[in-house]
Formats: C-alpha cells, sequence, structure tokens
C-alpha cells in the first residue's frame, strides 16, 4: 500500500524504511515514501526490520549534562523524535553526565545498541565524542563539535549574542553584565559569552569580568548567580544598581535574574534591561515580557533527524555545518519598542 501511495516500487520503499546505506535514492523520492508510509499509519515489524537491515532501529538522543532535560527550550528532542518514528526508528534519550568516564561513549553505543546518535550541546574538550566522530560511526551534533569532522546543526551564538548586546549599547546602556547558562566548558555557553565581547569591543568599552557569570541551566540557579552578582559588587537596596544591562544565556536562567533583581529592589526596565535567548514560550508572559533571541528549535530538532538518516543511509561523507537563522524578539525588558530583527 505504502509504494502503491507513493508511487515506486517495494523495494524502494524497503530501502527507504530501513535507511539503507548507498541506496542512492533522490531526496524527493525519500519524502514521498515517508509521507505515504505516515498518512497510511504504517508501522514496520521492528523484528522484520532488524533481520534484513541489521539494524538495532534505535537512534539516540545524548545530552551531555541530564540538566539539559530540566530546560523549556528542549524542543529539539521531540521534533527529532517525530522524524525517527516516522521512519520506524525507536529513540532512547540519555546523559553523558561524564564524558571523561572511560569509554562513555563507547559503552552508550555498545549497551544500549544504538545505530547512531544525535549529541545536544557538546563540551569542547570532550575527547572521546571526538573520536567517536572521527571513527565514522553516524553523529549529529546540535552545536559545534569537538571534532572538525563532525556533523553540525547550530546557530550562531556569538553573531546572535552580539547583535542582542549591541541593541542594549544602542538604546543608551553602557554597563553590561553577562549571565551564562552553564559551564563554558561547553561549546555554546563559550560562544555565547564570546558574543558578549564582541560587542563591548565593538562600542569601544572594556570588558570587566566582575561583570561575568554563570548559572546551572535552571531558572534558580539563575537567581542564585545573580544574587551573589549583586553581593559580590556591593549592590544594597535602594541604591543605583551595579550595572545597567543583563545579557543572559538562555531564557531559564533569565527568569530567575528576574526574580533576583526584583527581590533587589532594581526595576526592569528602568535600572536594568534584560535580554535572554532561546524564545520559550513562558518568555512571552514574564514580568515585564522577556527580550530574547529566537532559536528555530523545530527546524533545528527535524534538520537533526533528517541528517542522521542521511548519514545512516549514505554512510561516511564530508563533514556537514549547517547554521539556521535567528531573530531578536524585542519585548519590554529591555526598555525599547517592541519589535522583531532577523
Amino acid at each position: 500500500m505504502v509504494a502503491a501511495r507513493a508511487g515506486v516500487s517495494r523495494t524502494t520503499v524497503s530501502f527507504v524504511l530501513n535507511a539503507r546505506a548507498g541506496s542512492g535514492i533522490p531526496a524527493a523520492t525519500r519524502a514521498r515514501v515517508l509521507a505515504a508510509a505516515r498518512d497510511l499509519g504504517y508501522v514496520p515489524s521492528a523484528a522484520a526490520r532488524t533481520l534484513v537491515s541489521g539494524r538495532t532501529l534505535t537512534v539516540g538522543f545524548v545530552v551531555c549534562d541530564a540538566r539539559h532535560l530540566l530546560t523549556d527550550a528542549f524542543l529539539p528532542q521531540a521534533i527529532f523524535t517525530q522524524v525517527a518514528h516516522a521512519r520506524g526508528f525507536r529513540v532512547l534519550v540519555e546523559a553523558v553526565d561524564d564524558p571523561e568516564r572511560p569509554a562513555a561513549y563507547q559503552a552508550l553505543v555498545r549497551s544500549a545498541r544504538i545505530d547512531g546518535m544525535v549529541v545536544m550541546n557538546p563540551r569542547r574538550d570532550d575527547m572521546q565524542l571526538a573520536e567517536l566522530i572521527d571513527s565514522g560511526y553516524p553523529v549529529v551534533t546540535i552545536g559545534r563539535p569537538p571534532s572538525p569532522a563532525g556533523h553540525m546543526l547550530d546557530v550562531d551564538n556569538v553573531l546572535a549574542v552580539q547583535d542582542a548586546a549591541a541593541h542594549l549599547l544602542r538604546a543608551g546602556r553602557s554597563r553590561v553584565a553577562h549571565l551564562g547558562y552553564g559551564s563554558p566548558r561547553y561549546a555554546t555557553v563559550a560562544e555565547r559569552l564570546a558574543g558578549y565581547h564582541a560587542a563591548l569591543a565593538a562600542a569601544g568599552l572594556a570588558a570587566d569580568e566582575d561583570l561575568v557569570t554563570f548559572g546551572n541551566y535552571s531558572a534558580d540557579s539563575g537567581a542564585t548567580a545573580m544574587r551573589a552578582l549583586l553581593e559580590r559588587l556591593g549592590h544594597r537596596p535602594g541604591r543605583p544598581p551595579p550595572f545597567d544591562a543583563l545579557v543572559c544565556g538562555n531564557d531559564t536562567v533569565a527568569l530567575g535574574a528576574l526574580t533576583a533583581l526584583r527581590e533587589a529592589e532594581l526595576q526592569v526596565p528602568a535600572d536594568v534591561a534584560v535580554v535572554g535567548f532561546d524564545d520559550i514560550p513562558t518568555a512571552a508572559h514574564t514580568a515585564p515580557p522577556l527580550t530574547t533571541v529566537r532559536m528555530p528549535l523545530l527546524e533545528m530538532g527535524e534538520a537533526a533527524g533528517h541528517l542522521l538518516f542521511e548519514l545512516l543511509e549514505s554512510g561516511p561523507r564530508e563533514c556537514e555545518a549547517r547554521l539556521l537563522p535567528t531573530e531578536l524578539v524585542v519585548r519590554e525588558s529591555c526598555g525599547t519598542a517592541s519589535t522583531v530583527f532577523g
């Protein structure tokens, strides 16, 4: 039925649904077969497909810190799962909390018996992941990989944060703080910090590392880091703020920062303008609504899934890096008129 619906042979359907390597089937034909299977509600027999393909029919979605699972911007996982299920694959979500543990990724590949993986926000110094990528195992990273041979989906984090910080500086802010959402050992955290520094340099302002702090993914950690920063800078309620703008590494820690600023009797945006990153659903409903960089989360999860299955079908190939566009969504928290810059 799938073959008739898609207008192709049964062999073509088998190759597509089994992600057969080296089949040479055009992308348009694959898309037509997958759409026909989805429309007909076709679910291949896992046992039969395993015998035919020699695969486990399971792919992994791997995070390098379990705290990623607590953030609201984890939408790529859900979209990737949809892409995998459309091809009859299951998705195993795993956390590799200690990439330095011997054979951390190899143990995951062996014990979970997965055919390939998408890795979210890898660490820059994760040599085990680099070795796995260099071995030719099918890996796609969301975020810059630790190996130049890696296949990657990402946004230009440096430019996105630079533009957000520059918007605050053009609005008259002059002392800008930065709250990262995790350790700068992670590539995305480091790139967003670099964007903050680039904006200051472009405006002729010296970077003050006393204005930089880091959370640990959650809103609570953002509040804790902001309270500690204000205390370190000697702020007391009723006194002028030690900075007049704050660029946050993601929206989740920004939510906590808003709470801490409110506790310190600092008004947003009158005293401190605040910008986040991701545009999670609650960002438009904070008090005040949060200015943020909108991530193409749906597109990122979908593209990561398609790229991984292309690797499963074609085998090792020259690395591919795709940068997707972001938008600056201006709301009340930065003290300027609401708009969207793409």
